[in-house]
């Protein structure tokens, strides 16, 4: 036993004699390659052979002779970083055609009011032809203005004559002189805009303080309807069909542009859902439906639309339990507009239509919703024109034919 003991001892010691012989030569080894390395150091930089740069600190100059202040900075390649995105090359293209618009309405000549700035906000440059340039903006911007002055990027400015303007759709067109006007806003496609997409808003808020203000954000939704009062009586008056996006519109927005990631016009900014519990809720007029009365506009300083008489919601407003409890509607019915009131003497009243009926076609074309509704009406039908109204009533399918009026402005 005593004999196994003393072998396994020196067994182990010998072991641990042998596990310790690497270590010296792999010290000694190292410290030659860091001082060989230290030496050859500074050559690899001088002829530019490593494969990253490096700054030698100030004492590496003074300590070797052999490399001069100019060899350093060739050796240390200065960076350039070139911030320009996408973003800045559209407002730099775009801003210039989006202006400031001042209402100046007159006062009685008694009073220390006269000729009284009563609002701010933007437009836009869409068209030049001959010696004028034309903006379009919103009605609300223009109202009751007895002169118009245009603030154009550069701060100056030009009067401006109202063309026309149109209450329903929130739309003004001004004209001016063209001569210091260089830019004008490329039109978009506003129907094929996407959910989700980005998108630019350019205008003036809170005045022309902040003019050519830029805001990004998304496309939040197409083809919103959204009720509209005119007259204060709490009954809608119309539905602006409108483009939603998160992009900030504040006061003094109104008339300015909406830009796709072209640089194209896709909307005139007009309004925002003003709440305190509400944020990032912002409409815009689509291009498409902005164009027609622009046009009209520059004609006859006026739209002309054909009037029915109703207040009409989409039955998708509607829980569907209502569908058969309240309108009696057959279940094959999935889609059309609800009648909330029909206006006395007015053209659906003549014709029969009552409170309630449900419209599901006009001239045999089905109508899903109150979009359907507007389009048809204003798009294909004139004052005079008669239209047949196909409608459901107390579970009836039944037609009348509406002789159409002027919707009055």
């Amino acid at each position: 036993m005593r004999y196994d003991d003393q072998y396994q001892q020196n067994n182990t010691d010998q072991k641990k004699y042998k596990s310790k012989s690497w270590i010296v030569p792999s010290i000694l080894g190292m410290v030659i390659g860091v001082i060989l390395f230290a030496a050859v150091l500074p050559s690899l930089i001088r002829y530019d052979i490593l494969p990253y740069q490096i700054m030698l600190p100030e004492s590496a100059h003074q300590q070797d002779h052999t490399t001069s202040d100019d060899n350093v900075s060739s050796i240390v390649k200065p960076m350039s970083v070139d911030i320009s995105t996408q973003i800045t090359e559209i407002v730099k293209k775009v801003a210039p055609t989006v202006v400031g618009i001042e209402n100046i309405q007159s006062a009685s000549i008694f009073t220390e009011e006269a000729g009284k700035e009563s609002g701010t906000g933007s437009g836009v440059i869409y068209k030049l032809q001959g010696d004028k340039a034309f903006v379009v903006t919103n009605y609300h911007v223009v109202d009751g203005a007895d002169q118009i002055e245009v603030i154009l990027s550069d701060d100056s400015r030009l009067p401006a004559k109202l063309r026309g303007s149109d209450l329903f759709m929130d739309l003004a067109v001004l004209e001016m002189d063209r001569d210091a006007i260089e830019h004008v806003a490329a039109l978009g496609d506003s129907d094929h805009v996407k959910v989700g997409e980005p998108a630019i808003a350019i205008g003036n808020p809170l005045g022309l303080d902040l003019s050519g203000s830029v805001t990004q954000g998304i496309i939040s939704g197409k083809r919103r309807a959204i009720p509209q009062d005119f007259n204060g009586d709490g009954r809608a008056d119309w539905q602006a069909e409108v483009i939603q996006t998160d992009a900030a519109i504040n006061p003094g927005n109104s008339g300015g542009a909406l830009i796709n990631m072209d640089g194209q016009l896709i909307g005139i900014n007009s309004m925002k859902i003003a709440q305190s519990s509400v944020e990032g809720i912002g409409f815009s007029i689509p291009i498409n439906d902005a164009i027609p009365v622009i046009e009209e506009l520059e004609k006859n300083g006026q739209m002309s639309r054909a009037f029915l008489g109703v207040e009409a919601y989409s039955l998708e407003d509607v829980a569907q339990v209502e569908w058969t409890r309240s309108l009696s509607l057959p279940t094959d019915v999935t889609s059309g507009i609800y009648l909330q009131s029909v206006e006395p003497r007015s053209p659906a009243s003549e014709a029969g239509l009552a409170t309630y009926d449900v419209i599901i076609a006009l001239d045999g074309e089905p109508i899903k919703n109150i979009i359907d509704l507007r389009k048809h009406l204003y798009q294909k039908k004139k004052p005079g024109d008669q239209m047949v109204v196909t409608f459901y009533r107390d579970g009836n399918k039944q037609k009348v034919t509406v002789t159409l009026t002027a919707q009055e402005q």
